[in-house]
């Protein structure tokens, strides 16, 4: 079964200075009139007439009330949701004073830019690991009949939806990649997730007539059961990385020493090396070079030939 989505519309509404000095000047005039009828009674003027002067001056100034009840005051960045009987007769979002009929509701709802964090969520990613995470959500009422009419507390509608697309979003990526460097990943590539997280956000936010400007996570990390055991994964895969650094550099320098040293700078100080000199001066470099230690090497004051 479908529903009919209410959308703004502009009210119909006035000016309300105009209106309220109205309203003050009859007003006065009515109780002046009923102050004078009143006494003419007590004076012994004429029954009907000062009956009649009360009952006008009575029913003068209920009236005044009565218009003075459509005044109302809109402040900059705000708006009032304007009903009759149950029946939305359209927004006014004309800051001032303003004057509409006395019979209808007049809600008031604010277009101010709000934001709020959601609470920090224990959540599995998408490796199930246990992870802790929050976002700030910085959002705008647009659309105030939808924010009114569409959902029973847009305020509340959207804290909730916002927890609720966090917590969808844990689970969507994995908080690391360790082998696949292409992954997104919720550590690795924030301007991607708080683009998903905005998205995801929007979609949800559009019943309650919202805007989302902004939605960004500012809390992350693993859970205190798993953090000490995913430092140390951490800790292990920096290491690897660095010892492959450190030997893919050791290569590139131990070719060029051999190259150097069999071509020299001229023919009488090139040094040859056969494929066993080669392999045993290469071991030797490679591990100076490469050591975690600082190594102490062996000077070799004899002969190199056999």
């Amino acid at each position: 079964m479908s529903t009919s989505v209410v959308t703004e519309r502009t009210a119909r509404s006035r000016g309300g200075l105009l209106v309220l000095l109205a309203v003050l000047v009859v007003g006065l005039a009515s109780v002046a009139g009923l102050v004078v009828a009143i006494r003419g009674l007590a004076l012994g003027g004429s029954v009907p007439l000062g009956v009649t002067g009360i009952i006008v001056s009575v029913l003068v100034l209920l009236l005044t009330i009565f218009v003075g009840v459509g005044l109302y005051t809109i402040q900059p960045n705000q708006a009032r949701v304007l009903t009759l009987f149950g029946d939305y007769r359209g927004s006014d979002r004309t800051p001032g004073l303003r004057w509409a009929n006395p019979l209808m509701l007049k809600e008031k709802v604010s277009l101010r830019v709000r934001n709020f964090t959601t609470e920090t969520s224990k959540v599995n990613d998408a490796n199930g690991n246990p992870i802790m995470i929050a976002a700030v959500v910085v959002w705008q009422v647009t659309d105030t009949a939808r924010a009114v009419f569409g959902v029973d507390d847009f305020v509340d509608y959207v804290r909730i939806q916002s927890e609720s697309a966090v917590r969808q979003l844990a689970r969507s990526y994995p908080y690391d990649a360790w082998d696949e460097d292409q992954l997104t990943t919720l550590i690795g590539d924030p301007n991607d997730v708080n683009r998903d997280l905005l998205t995801e956000l929007q979609e949800r936010a559009d019943d309650a007539g919202v805007r989302v400007l902004e939605a960004r996570i500012t809390d992350l990390s693993y859970a205190s059961e798993v953090a000490e055991a995913m430092l140390r994964r951490q800790q292990a895969a920096a290491i690897v990385a660095a010892r492959a650094k450190i030997v893919e550099g050791a290569v590139l320098m131990v070719r060029e020493a051999v190259s150097e040293l069999e071509e020299g700078s001229t023919d009488v100080d090139a040094i040859p090396l056969d494929a066993d000199r080669k392999a045993t001066f290469a071991s030797n470099l490679m591990t100076v070079i490469a050591s975690d230690q600082p190594t102490s090497p062996i000077v070799n004051v004899g002969t190199l030939s056999r």
